[in-house]
């Protein structure tokens, strides 16, 4: 097993120490309170968790959804929400209302969502090809904040042909924030291909007074170990490697505290835990059949590589109640060691060489007039 020496930094975000220095990457419909519960309880509540996306605009007219998507736990500390918007007044006025409801302890503002839906209206990881526009967000989310951290996730730039990450970088410098998080592929990219960890390393030299958070194909806790030596980036941001497997978290745990303990559950345990985040996720919500109807589109993550049969995987995607939940899963081979190669590749992996974006967005990087109001989504999450 790689090892790290406990002579690692510690990643600070402003007040707050984060250690190991592992933070949940915001997904949208998946970082909700239940699930960030299930990934605190096997990390021993070490490392950051932050939210899904939530919308400026949104927060700002307390839609109702959005409202639910703040709520934490109070076991959760620190809280950590991620912001997105496109307009900096409105995104001022929803750092200022964190603030001045106490809503939460760190600020992620997202520009580095692929998203059509986003994109094409300027916003996401189209946003920092804009640099005046990046530049007018970051400085009224900082002044707004006050003492609150602000940090920013995002991506190595729109295409190949159009990179960004090195001049929002230092942006994000000058303006205050706290720390960048770079997922090592462009928009073009989606989740397709390998991710571009040189890209970070150079990130890491180019911004050397602030924290660099390295994302991007960290299936394994050996994989974050291994992230951090050839970049030398101060932390680690996972996503899709979390997907059906919470565990993950302990595993970081323990490789960034030196030990080889690394967790490979039977089915059986894995079936315990489908449970008990079906069982949140209607506690959260309110509704035993709308928590099962939710946790569906994680079935298929918790059951990758293990042999179970189609017709079970089908029966398994329509249930809508925990006792029909907890009797399928009974069914099963529970005694079925962790198969082989389920560490590997999970979630959206397919590559999108389209990008959406406004009429005219790359002519010129510094002219602002085509983002408007319409690229402030409605709605919050997935």
């Amino acid at each position: 097993m790689t090892t790290l020496a406990p002579s690692l930094p510690l990643l600070r975000i402003g007040p707050h120490t984060v250690q190991p220095p592992v933070v949940l990457a915001p997904m949208a419909g998946i970082t909700n309170a239940p699930f960030r519960t299930l990934c605190r309880e096997f990390s021993g509540g070490k490392g950051l968790f932050v939210s899904e996306m939530i919308t400026t605009r949104a927060l700002v007219e307390r839609n109702e959804k959005t409202m639910q998507l703040i709520h934490f736990d109070a076991s959760e500390t620190p809280r950590s929400i991620q912001l997105y918007g496109v307009d900096p007044v409105t995104v001022g006025k929803a750092v200022r209302m964190i603030v001045d409801e106490d809503l939460a302890d760190h600020i992620d503002l997202n520009f580095g969502c692929p998203v059509p839906k986003v994109t094409r209206k300027g916003g996401g990881s189209a946003l920092p090809y804009k640099r005046p526009l990046l530049r007018a967000i970051l400085r009224e989310a900082v002044a707004e904040a006050g003492d609150l951290p602000v940090t920013i996730k995002m991506r190595k730039g729109i295409d190949d042909d159009h990179m960004t990450y090195l001049d929002a970088g230092r942006i994000a410098v000058e303006e205050g924030i706290t720390a960048v998080a770079l997922h090592g592929r462009t928009t073009a990219q989606h989740y397709g291909g390998t991710a571009d960890w040189d890209a970070i390393a150079r990130l890491k030299e180019h911004v050397p007074e602030i924290p660099v958070l390295g994302n991007g194909d960290i299936w394994s806790a050996d994989d974050a170990l291994r992230m951090m030596r050839e970049t030398g980036c101060d932390g680690v941001v996972v996503g899709r490697g979390c997907l059906g497997r919470p565990w993950l978290f302990g595993d970081l745990v323990s490789a960034f505290e030196g030990t080889g303990e690394r967790q490979a559950p039977a089915l059986r345990q894995v079936a315990d835990v489908m449970l008990r985040h079906a069982t949140l996720l209607g506690e959260w919500i309110g509704d035993e059949s709308r928590g099962v109807i939710d946790f569906r589109k994680h079935v298929a993550w918790y059951l990758k590589g293990f042999a179970v049969g189609s017709d079970m995987r089908r029966r398994l995607a329509v249930t809508s109640s925990l006792e029909e939940l907890s009797g399928q899963l009974q069914e099963l081979d529970l005694d079925q060691p962790w198969p082989d190669g389920a560490d590997g590749p999970r979630g959206r992996t397919s590559g999108n060489n389209r990008v959406a974006l406004p009429d005219g967005w790359l002519k010129d990087p510094y002219d602002c007039a085509g983002v408007g109001a319409e690229a402030e989504l409605d709605t919050s999450g997935g």
